[in-house]
């Protein structure tokens, strides 16, 4: 330990620095010493932990959330926005916009892009504007969606296409269909079977992530199921999420395995063969689906809000520090 005399002058030191501001150099004139001395003695008091930094810039608070879910759950990329409030349209575009800087951050020529839909994953498309044209192709993850051009994925593959100067593919098939059987005989036809092996080549997936609930989720729009099959879904089957309309419990692990069977698009283990995926999803209702989806490892990067970042790591902590 320095002696008193010593920390005293550390003390003198620390305050001209960092309370009035002086230079090093103003410093050292004013104590009568050199530079040198004065920035060593900077560094012993950075090393004996005399100095205590607190940063504290509007949005701390988001970039604290995005610090722990990265730690958390290994991902290599994370951006909190503030909440976004439950059918709010402005807040989105922010998601939208941040999302889709972080496509162009990773985006180079020759990528294959697999895209699910959802309303997040439109806001990405529409927000995108890129600097310059990408050789891309641009392949949707899944069967069309009736009704809502705005979330249909091949729409959204051919808009995101169109924008980033790239080519577009199309699935010619229903997202979701009666029995297994009717899946197999649609996926080995050669039309279907050749974007779905594009999509198997996908080097990036940007992805909506979807919940389950019986009267909010577009799983339940897109597959027509009926409320008791969704009470089945997440009672007996445990489901807490879908991504491209394949369902998973709270652990991240497939479930609801009579519905996935029935799904025309890639499997979830095939989708955790594609290199960088994208997840983008907000509001409160999302923490629970993003939660399982980030214990089951399907995301490399997590764009969000405020409220579902919280309640990720609500879940986390009543399940693994036992938080009450």
């Amino acid at each position: 330990m320095p002696t008193y005399e010593t920390i005293r002058l550390i003390n003198s030191i620390l305050t001209l620095y960092y309370v009035e501001e002086l230079t090093q150099a103003e410093i050292g004139q004013r104590l009568g010493l050199s530079t040198a001395k004065v920035n060593r003695m900077l560094r012993q008091a950075r090393e004996q932990g005399f100095v205590d930094i607190a940063i504290r810039t509007p949005f701390q608070h988001l970039f604290d959330l995005e610090a722990r879910l990265k730690a958390v759950f290994g991902l290599r990329e994370v951006m909190v926005i503030p909440a976004v409030g439950e059918g709010s349209s402005a807040p989105m575009n922010t998601l939208g916009s941040v999302a889709a800087d972080t496509l162009l951050d990773r985006l180079q020529d020759g990528d294959v892009i697999g895209i699910s839909g959802g309303t997040a994953v439109n806001a990405v498309v529409q927000a995108i504007e890129p600097s310059r044209s990408y050789q891309v192709e641009v392949v949707p993850i899944l069967g069309a969606v009736q009704g809502q051009v705005t979330t249909d994925m091949n729409y959204l593959a051919s808009h995101l296409a169109e924008r980033l100067g790239g080519t577009a593919y199309q699935l010619h098939a229903p997202a979701f269909v009666d029995t297994r059987q009717h899946r197999d005989t649609l996926q080995s036809m050669e039309p279907v079977k050749e974007i779905l092996d594009i999509a198997r080549r996908a080097t990036i997936a940007l992805m909506g992530i979807g919940s389950v609930d019986s009267e909010a989720s577009r799983f339940v729009q897109f597959t027509a199921l009926s409320a008791q099959d969704m009470k089945h879904i997440a009672t007996e089957c445990k489901g807490v999420g879908e991504i491209g309309a394949h369902v998973y419990d709270i652990e991240g692990r497939p479930c609801a395995h009579e519905y996935a069977d029935r799904v025309v698009g890639l499997a979830l283990s095939e989708l955790q063969c594609i290199p960088f995926r994208i997840g983008v999803a907000a509001t409160a209702s999302k923490a629970l689906p993003l939660y399982g989806a980030l214990r089951g490892g399907y995301l490399h990067a997590l764009i969000t809000d405020e409220a579902a970042a919280r309640g990720v790591l609500g879940l986390f902590d009543r399940d693994f520090r036992k938080v009450p």
